[in-house]
């Protein structure tokens, strides 16, 4: 079972950067999930695809992979880039472009 290690990025219903400094260890799913005929509901006998671990650097999720004897694969993801405006900076005297309703 191969095990996943990157950085999360932050979800579309967050505003700060809480829980994207960490880099996390998932595994990879084992089995393809089941629709339950009965109740319709989503299941898997895969209990590791639950598990997701936390670690403050990549090196010490590496380390922990190579310790228990985990394949893993690492992914890294290059910075954002991101430039630094406010909502003041919509109504500048010297903005370049025309500002139109």
């Amino acid at each position: 079972m191969t095990a996943r290690i990157y950085k999360p990025t932050k979800t579309a219903m967050q505003s700060g950067r809480a829980k994207t400094k960490d880099w996390q260890l998932d595994y990879e799913p084992e089995e393809p999930r089941v629709v339950e005929s009965l109740m319709g509901w989503t299941t898997s006998g895969d209990m590791k695809s639950q598990l997701r671990l936390r670690f403050a650097t990549k090196e010490e999720a590496v380390a922990y992979a190579e310790r228990h004897g985990i394949p893993y694969q690492v992914f890294d993801s290059p910075p954002a880039q991101r430039k630094g405006l406010s909502y003041a900076d919509n109504f500048a005297h010297n903005r370049r472009g025309a500002w139109t309703h």
